[in-house]
């Protein structure tokens, strides 16, 4: 079997995003729906339609009720089920009539064949004497059918007694099942009180996710939320925050800066996996596969504590995944893996990821992705962006601010860093076939300039001086001349200067048809300030 891969283009805000793969089945080609970029709705009660307050109303009532009446969890009380028990007690009775008419049909088959006999004088002496045979052995049978009758009647009355104490246990289960899932009210998740008279301001914006999460059905975003209710008690996530996983994952995925909205940005990185023995260690058992499912979960509720669980507030996080040198799809326990994590994030965290971003992506991914595409809703698949592998760092800099984007990602944020704090990060455009300077100025007679570049896509020449302010002095070169790759990632120099004058660099963009952005920042460092 072929798959073909098609991608769909959508322009958004001058940025390329891939949308769309091709989906196979069987002999056909089934292309997915192209998905409308996604926007995060507003979490005020006034900003709502009509319909969604009315549904959001509903909602509230319905949880109020099955909190404090305690029937969040409880089901319907069932009587256990004797009567299938009595049903396979009477079709266990059909079976043994059965073989005791079949073992009955001998003595009909002896009558009829006696019958054929008698018919016949030369030989009435040897059927005399048959007949005599032939009775005593029925006499026999006869009495060993009625042994294997009354052997069968007392292995069903101790079938039945079985099943009676079986039915009893069943209901002291249930019973118990009941008393353990009294629900207290002061129940919250993520935080937030969930008991709607309790009027907490973050009640609100918990319900609507689940409401968004399902179209705004109130019985299925109910029945969502006693599922994710039921899956943390049964997963013990309140627990799994305590856990210590080892160091060995901490950098298959992590909290790293905020996006332009001041949502928490969580970096997940496949390509650690590619490391065979971490693969074996983490995929080898199913232990260790469940391991990963919780360790993942922890993350989560890690982010979740970041958020501000109100109107107005911070009530997401921006996930971008990191595909550059993953494992591919030969590695199933992997993808399993990915796509169980995938599905239970959905499903018990919903609406908590405003977008998916997946950058560095391989050829593979997108016929890979229509695997996964069964098991995702439509929202969810609306808040996936696929930039081309040329336009990583601009994707990421339409959510991400220039100085909260990791280095190894062409923004400016570094580990550990302290030269910088908060500077601002200003942009100048190089227009085709021309070329712009920036200048730094160095007022301090003494002091350490420092200074960070980066250029879109470079491709560029690029040169750092230092020129006097005195015009007779000379300009000392910091950086000759060079041609910087696509590839490359931003540059960071600093000079120390015993004079006043300025930093001037030079982005030469003459060889190029496209225009370049250049974003940078420097700090003035002096004794006083170091």
């Amino acid at each position: 079997m072929t798959a073909e891969v098609k991608v769909e283009e959508k322009q958004v805000e001058s940025e390329d995003e891939v949308k769309a793969v091709e989906e196979v089945d069987g002999s056909e080609t089934k292309v997915v729906e192209k998905i409308s970029s996604f926007k995060e709705e507003s979490d005020f009660f006034s900003d709502l339609k009509d319909s969604e307050k009315k549904a959001l109303s509903d909602l509230k009532t319905k949880l109020e009720e099955a909190i404090v009446e305690n029937t969040l969890f409880r089901k319907k009380k069932e009587t256990p089920v004797k009567v299938t028990d009595a049903v396979v007690t009477e079709e266990a009775k059909a079976e043994t009539t059965e073989d005791v008419v079949q073992k009955e049909s001998p003595k009909e088959e002896v009558k009829t064949e006696a019958d054929v006999v008698d018919t016949k004088e030369e030989v009435k002496a040897e059927i005399a004497e048959e007949e005599k045979k032939t009775e005593e052995a029925v006499v026999t049978k006869e009495a060993d059918v009625v042994d294997t009758k009354e052997e069968v009647k007392a292995e069903i009355a101790e079938e039945e007694k079985k099943s009676e104490e079986a039915v009893v246990t069943k209901e002291a289960t249930v019973e118990q099942e009941e008393e353990d899932e009294i629900v207290d009210n002061d129940i919250e998740l993520w935080g937030v009180p969930l008991l709607p008279s309790k009027g907490a301001e973050g009640t609100d914006v918990i319900l609507l996710k689940f409401l968004r999460a399902r179209d705004f059905k109130v019985n299925d975003a109910f029945e969502m939320l006693k599922k994710t209710l039921k899956w943390r008690k049964e997963q013990k996530i309140n627990s799994v925050l305590g856990r210590d996983f080892g160091e060995d994952l901490a950098s298959a995925a992590y909290m790293n800066g905020l996006d332009r909205e001041s949502r928490p940005v969580c970096y997940n990185v496949y390509s650690v996996f590619g490391n065979e023995e971490l693969y074996q260690a983490t995929f080898g058992s199913e232990q260790t596969r469940e391991n990963l499912l919780k360790w993942r979960f922890q993350l989560m509720e890690k982010g979740t504590q970041k958020l501000d669980l109100k109107p107005g507030g911070v009530t997401s996080l921006l996930q971008i995944h990191d595909l550059k040198n993953c494992p591919g799809p030969l590695k199933k326990e992997l993808w399993v893996a990915i796509k169980n994590a995938i599905v239970a994030l959905q499903d018990n965290y919903p609406e908590l990821v405003s977008r998916n971003v997946f950058i560095n992506v391989p050829f593979w991914f997108y016929a890979v992705s229509t695997l996964l595409s069964p098991f995702l809703t439509q929202r969810t698949k609306s808040k996936f962006v696929v930039p081309r592998p040329a336009n990583v760092t601009e994707t990421l800099l339409k959510y991400i601010p220039a100085e909260e984007i990791p280095v190894q990602y062409g923004g400016f944020k570094r580990d550990d860093d302290t030269e910088f704090s908060k500077e601002a990060v200003s942009e100048v455009v190089v227009k085709p076939g021309s070329s712009e300077t920036i200048e730094i100025p160095a007022t301090e007679t003494e002091g350490t300039l420092v200074w960070d570049v980066a250029v879109l896509g470079w491709e560029v020449n690029y040169k750092e001086e230092f020129v006097p302010a005195d015009e007779g002095a000379y300009t000392i070169i910091v950086q000759k001349v060079k041609k910087i790759g696509s590839n490359e990632g931003p540059v960071r120099n600093s000079f120390k200067n015993s004079e006043s004058g300025k930093i001037v660099l030079t982005v030469d963009n003459v060889s190029s048809k496209k225009k370049k952005r250049v974003l940078y920042r420097y700090r003035t460092k002096t004794e006083s300030s170091c």
